[in-house]
């Protein structure tokens, strides 16, 4: 069996063993294994507040499913040492943007199955256009065509909002008269599980120990049952039942919105693909699988497995599933080969067995409200690669990393900047450092402010 896995997956030439790959596999899945319980709380509603229509029990087993699918096919089809899951701050976009989006355009309300039917039908034309020019050299055009401070800026951005969810979440921050305000209390256990969780993160992250996030939710969950704030109803058990959100994409409603919703289609597809290109370079970086030149090799494969995860992660009622940074944790164990991935798969897959005791965990937003702001802070760090000494570059970027959680509207704030990017260049007379995405963009955002408003 060991003989085969390595003709293969080809570990034993990357100087690696069974034993590492697998090591290096639990490691990821242990640094990646948070979104388990974030997602299905995301999706569901029940972190927001706000219901979607989506069941908990069935996007939980969906996560693992489309996690599963696109972890398994980078480690087939790529080789690869990545593991794949619905990503952050995709998922905040889908959910805060695209049903938003849907629902206008549509005229149903957040609750109603045409909204998050519709807003899969996006992800997953998304995906298939990501697919499509996985082989093309349209893909390195694309890749070229968007200032760095901007995709940086829409990073940072997200950060932001997540970061102020997890604040209010951890019962940190309050709405009040329409105001955001101070309410922590030392006395409230809200408050206490939200600190001890992130001070027990943080000190995992300074020492470097895999799997920090997801030891912080677990010791978070922990100080809650002590507390009395959520209780266990079992460890074990049998799957929920996917089919409440499996094979619901609606594309046709897509088709008859397309106007309207042809730019968030392209939003997912280039947060895809930046996303996907950036973690490829890193991890390849820190496991030196770079070739001679410094290039990614097998790079068409990456990306079509990518937008394949994406595609069925749709189908299975998720937002965009895409590649984790937090791979870099198998590779930091040593993991060099695909077989790393294949076991981050074969993880979430088992994984579906133990919802009594995320649903349990999840169910109680404080919990996961640490993790939030740690995936906050971890996204902000991109705010250093802005060009501030610029002001084309500095200006468009703020509005679109401010715009974002002041108006908690992410195709909100990223149409500020991406609106103004090109006047400010043209008025700078800076027109040469444009590209047709640059116009096309904007295009496109004025178009969907136009139509959505009207709408």
């Amino acid at each position: 069996m060991n003989s085969f896995l390595d003709r293969f997956f080809h570990y034993s030439a990357q100087r690696s063993t069974f034993r590492t790959e697998l090591i290096g596999g639990l490691s990821s899945f242990a640094a990646m294994a948070y979104i388990i319980c974030i997602q299905p709380a995301l999706f569901s509603g029940q972190m927001t507040g706000v219901p979607t229509g989506m069941p908990f029990g069935a996007l939980l087993t969906t996560t693992c499913i489309a996690s599963a699918i696109g972890s398994i096919l980078m480690g087939v089809l790529a080789n690869y040492p990545i593991g794949l899951a619905p990503g952050m701050g995709a998922n905040f976009f889908v959910l805060f943007s695209v049903m938003t989006a849907c629902a206008t355009v549509t005229g149903g309300k957040m609750g109603d199955p045409v909204v998050w039917q519709t807003a899969m039908g996006v992800v997953l034309i998304s995906g298939v256009i990501f697919l499509l020019t996985s082989f093309t050299k349209l893909r390195k055009m694309m890749l070229n065509s968007l200032s760095p401070s901007l995709k940086f800026a829409i990073v940072t951005g997200i950060g932001l909002l997540i970061a102020m969810l997890g604040l209010k979440n951890g019962g940190i921050i309050a709405v009040e008269n329409g105001q955001w305000t101070l309410k922590c209390s030392v006395t409230s256990p809200q408050t206490l599980i939200f600190f001890f969780g992130l001070i027990v993160i943080t000190t995992l992250h300074h020492f470097k120990v895999k799997g920090g996030i997801l030891i912080g939710i677990l010791t978070s969950a922990l100080l809650a049952f002590l507390c009395g704030k959520i209780t266990l109803p079992g460890i074990v058990g049998l799957p929920e039942n996917p089919m409440p959100v499996l094979l619901k994409t609606d594309v046709a409603m897509v088709f008859r919105h397309l106007l309207e919703l042809l730019p968030l289609i392209f939003i997912c597809f280039f947060m895809d693909m930046f996303d996907t290109m950036g973690t490829t370079i890193g991890v390849a970086t820190a496991g030196n699988l770079l070739n001679k030149n410094g290039e990614i090799e097998r790079i068409e494969r990456v990306f079509a497995a990518d937008a394949t995860a994406t595609v069925a992660g749709a189908l299975c009622g998720q937002s965009t599933v895409t590649s984790y940074l937090e791979s870099a944790a198998g590779v930091e164990a040593g993991g060099r080969s695909g077989l790393v991935a294949v076991i981050i798969g074969i993880c979430f897959l088992l994984a579906m067995f133990f919802a009594p005791v995320i649903t349990a965990i999840a169910g109680y937003a404080p919990v996961t409200s640490s993790a939030l702001l740690s995936v906050g802070v971890m996204m902000m760090g991109s705010i250093s690669e802005i060009r501030w000494d610029d002001y084309t570059e500095g200006v468009p970027a703020f509005l679109i990393f401010t715009g974002i959680p002041f108006s908690g509207s992410i195709i909100g704030g990223i149409s500020l900047g991406i609106i103004l990017y090109p006047f400010l260049k043209i008025c700078c007379g800076k027109i040469r450092e444009l590209n047709w995405f640059s116009y096309l963009a904007a295009a496109f955002l004025i178009l969907y402010l136009f139509l959505l408003n009207r709408a």
